[in-house]
């Protein structure tokens, strides 16, 4: 935590600890050699890269490990498809990097769209990111020129070489040595159970924010509504629930990926009439000035109330107009409201009219 915001807790009259924590009882919490007591206790732990079952995954770094280089290694490979190998693939590829990563599935970003992942894929690999998909690493070996990886794919084994293997697999919640069961704090997979006001159901005198509760999407927006909602519950009583609906979620490469709502695939199961709005972007005007080869959209739009079930953009400014697909989905505005808006021009919300079409 920088030292400027520890000072500013302190002027608040606040006390900080530094350590692991762990439950002793139902409101108690040991910090080295010294025992809190608490009316209440709010566990706010974040997450941390999630387990692999990799022989020599300690030699794995993360994410952290990676921004506090000194110096960018030539050769990098990201093990995992998700938002963290994606990104820095980009910086580190950009920056004069040999970039591989390494997936499990068909298809890296499983919680986007699959045609603008497709895109997304492809202009990576324009870049000079070599995407290795259905490949199942086995194992990190240390050895004097970096680090070797082996891997599966299908029934084939090979193997690649780095000076740096960074985790970007996916992230758990932080709560594993709390020593929940000390204070009767009921958890699963993805976090401590609440209920609706983000409190334990097992504990009342616990409530659990951000990725560490198995509630929301783990974004640090979600995080800061949490932690907002948890305090108003606890200063006046349970009254505040957090409203998830509308979250959108970026991945900031370049272009930028961009979602919010349904995807096609959840609406279909839902039962739900919708027309989709796919296209190609790459010849609209918006990406040929910035020289962007790889851009397009799919919208969800319910048939009769013509309300925005799903927005996925990829895209110059994906990342600011999922917002808007965002407050239309939040408040219930209808694609007929959004095309009679008139939108500033040029600019990546005035293509939202032409989405809609």
């Amino acid at each position: 935590v920088p030292e400027n915001s520890e000072e500013a807790l302190r002027k608040a009259g606040i006390t900080q600890l530094h350590g692991r924590a762990q439950f002793v009882g139902a409101t108690s919490v040991r910090v080295g050699d010294e025992t809190l007591h608490g009316r209440h206790v709010v566990i706010a732990t974040g997450a941390r890269p999630a387990p692999l079952p990799i022989t020599g995954a300690e030699h794995l770094r993360t994410s952290t490990d990676f921004l506090d280089l000194d110096r960018l290694p030539k050769r990098i490979i990201f093990v995992g498809g998700g938002y963290i190998s994606l990104e820095f693939a980009h910086v580190a590829a950009r920056a004069g990097a040999q970039v591989q990563i390494l997936h499990r599935g068909k298809q890296p970003l499983t919680g986007f769209d699959p045609h603008m992942v497709a895109q997304l894929v492809a202009a990576s690999r324009e870049q000079g990111i070599d995407i290795q998909l259905q490949t199942e690493v086995e194992a990190v070996e240390e050895n004097a020129d970096g680090f070797t990886v082996h891997v599966t794919q299908g029934d084939k084994e090979q193997s690649f070489h780095a000076d740096l293997v960074v985790h970007g697999a996916g992230r758990a919640p932080e709560i594993d040595d709390l020593n929940l069961e000390a204070a009767n704090i009921q958890r699963e997979k993805r976090g401590v159970t609440v209920n609706d006001y983000l409190q334990s159901v097992s504990n009342p005198a616990v409530y659990a924010a951000g990725d560490a509760a198995a509630t929301g999407l783990p974004l640090t927006p979600i995080a800061t509504l949490d932690g907002e909602t948890v305090a108003q519950n606890l200063l006046e009583g349970n009254k505040q629930r957090p409203n998830y609906k509308g979250t959108a979620s970026v991945v900031f490469t370049i272009p930028p990926l961009a979602t919010v709502g349904l995807q096609e695939a959840e609406a279909r199961k839902q039962g739900l009439a919708f027309q989709v709005k796919h296209a190609d972007t790459s010849e609209w005007y918006a990406s040929r000035r910035v020289g962007l080869r790889h851009s397009g959209y799919k919208i969800l739009v319910e048939e009769k109330s013509e309300r925005i079930l799903g927005a996925h953009l990829l895209g110059a400014h994906a990342d600011e107009v999922i917002n808007l697909f965002a407050l239309a989905l939040r408040f219930d505005l209808t694609a007929s409201q959004l095309k009679e808006m008139v939108f500033a021009y040029p600019t990546g919300a005035s293509e939202i009219a032409s989405m809609l079409k």
